[in-house]
């Protein structure tokens, strides 16, 4: 079988090595005669497995002792409610980062819960940029500051935390989650989507401030309530349990790999390479503010967008998966995760000059 690089923003890549463990150990995981999927959530080796792989996202990401980690189900999307559902109170606002797709989608389901002051929004730049710090208008007594660190669609990324005095910030880190070292003592909540760099689809990690629980809520859905899933470790119901497995394997071999340090040179060069390929070329474009490009999630156009559908179909056939980008922008969009090799990006650039040397 010939190789085949995988673009796709989700569900991703996954490190090689990684999907070699998980066939191996598929019929007959740590000697138990059954597969992983087919284990209880209840018995000791996946109990022993789940601790395992807390205590080494712990030590990736440094997270300190006064945040608790949550394995949930339902989607980083699920977050979107969730969030303002335990944290927007009564009387209290909600600030709003709205910098692409995600952010709005984030802040138009909280508008069905409380109130809503978007803060910043770069809607009238088409979302290829992110609005100048000192233009955000941020509420007085706000009960968090939500935004959206890497947008998948558009391929704009914050590349630090944002500084809002001693609000909570809630971020979603979906698409670089794992990416690059962060400070996580400066976000109360932190959301990350399993399908980008932890996994396969099917589990959202939520990592968040011990402060910002209090007890479990007579009001809140069981399921819905941070309270309540972190008194049961995330299992008040059966949990997503291929996902966190291999949640689990991915974290080691991060650590295998040198940590998150290594995973952001990687994703540097990665990136770099292909966006200097992108603007040497008059062929292809991307729009996308030179401050605020996307490490995870490159996108580009053509000049003569009438050759994008060639284009597509021809690095499909050339073993590029999945760089059709998103259906709201068009265009293409090549997302490069952590275990995306360098020779992909090499073999994308090498289609791509190519073909700009037949239709340019």
């Amino acid at each position: 079988m010939s190789t085949v690089y995988n673009f796709g923003p989700g569900p991703a890549v996954m490190p090689k090595e990684v999907l070699e463990t998980a066939q191996h150990e598929l019929l007959d995981w740590k000697g138990t005669g059954i597969s992983v999927m087919e284990a209880s959530h209840r018995s000791k080796e996946f109990m022993a497995m789940a601790e395992e792989s807390e205590t080494d996202l712990r030590e990736i990401l440094g997270i300190p002792d006064n945040y608790k980690v949550l394995f949930l189900q339902g989607g980083a999307t699920t977050q979107f409610a969730m969030v303002p559902m335990n944290l927007l109170k009564a009387g209290k606002v909600a600030d709003y980062i709205l910098t692409g797709g995600w952010s709005v989608k984030a802040s138009k389901e909280a508008m069905r819960l409380g109130d809503v002051n978007i803060a910043a929004t770069s809607e009238e730049q088409n979302f290829m940029t992110i609005p100048d710090r000192n233009s955000w208008q941020l509420s007085d007594d706000a009960a968090y500051v939500y935004y959206c660190s890497n947008e998948t669609i558009g391929g704009v990324e914050f590349q630090s935390t944002i500084d809002v005095d001693d609000i909570p910030v809630v971020c979603d880190m979906t698409s670089h989650a794992l990416s690059r070292p962060m400070n996580v003592s400066k976000y109360g909540i932190l959301i990350a989507g399993s399908q980008k760099n932890i996994g396969p689809a099917g589990m959202t990690i939520v990592i968040i401030r011990d402060d910002l629980m209090g007890e479990e809520s007579k009001e809140l859905p069981t399921l819905m309530d941070y309270a309540h899933m972190t008194a049961t470790q995330s299992m008040s119901n059966t949990p997503s349990t291929f996902s966190w497995y291999m949640a689990g394997l991915i974290f080691k071999w991060i650590k295998k790999q040198g940590g998150l340090e290594a995973m952001e040179q990687n994703a540097i060069t990665r990136s770099g390479k292909l966006y200097q390929a992108i603007d040497a070329s008059d062929f292809y474009t991307n729009l996308i503010d030179v401050r605020y490009r996307s490490r995870m999630n490159v996108t580009f156009t053509l000049t003569d967008t009438s050759l994008e559908s060639e284009f597509l179909k021809g690095s499909e056939d050339a073993g590029l998966a999945a760089l059709k980008g998103h259906r709201s922008v068009g265009g293409m969009r090549a997302s490069i995760y952590n275990a995306m090799p360098l020779a992909g990006v090499d073999a994308l650039i090498e289609f791509a000059q190519d073909f700009e040397k037949q239709n340019g």
